[in-house]
């Protein structure tokens, strides 16, 4: 299942995307032979909004620590995994978020 996902989603598994001069997301998405420590599913990933060489977003699921995602402030918060799609969609819900916030644009 996860690689027909995969496969439908080829071109955002392992992409960088330049938004602005100084801002790029980049989102990797790999399979792995069994789950990391602390997820449930058999995938690896890391999404990012990195801002002049500060990354201000970030979902990922580090060894141990699970599924979770990284706030503008820092802050790390549970982010339970329902899905590539959800994954991609939420991470994209708060970079319009974000770049809505920065140029008083509605999102």
């Amino acid at each position: 299942m996860a690689s027909a996902v995969l496969r439908r989603f080829s071109t955002a598994a392992d992409e960088t995307m330049a938004m602005e001069e100084s801002v790029f997301t980049e989102i990797r998405i790999w399979e792995v032979p069994r789950a990391v420590k602390g997820s449930t599913h058999a995938l690896k990933y890391s999404l990012a909004l990195v801002v002049d060489g500060a990354c201000v977003l970030r979902y990922d699921n580090e060894a141990g620590k699970g599924d979770h995602r990284h706030d503008v402030d820092g802050k790390e918060w549970p982010c339970p995994f329902r899905g590539v799609e959800a994954l991609i969609e939420d991470f994209w819900t708060e970079v319009d978020t974000w770049r809505a916030g920065r140029t008083g644009e509605p999102a």
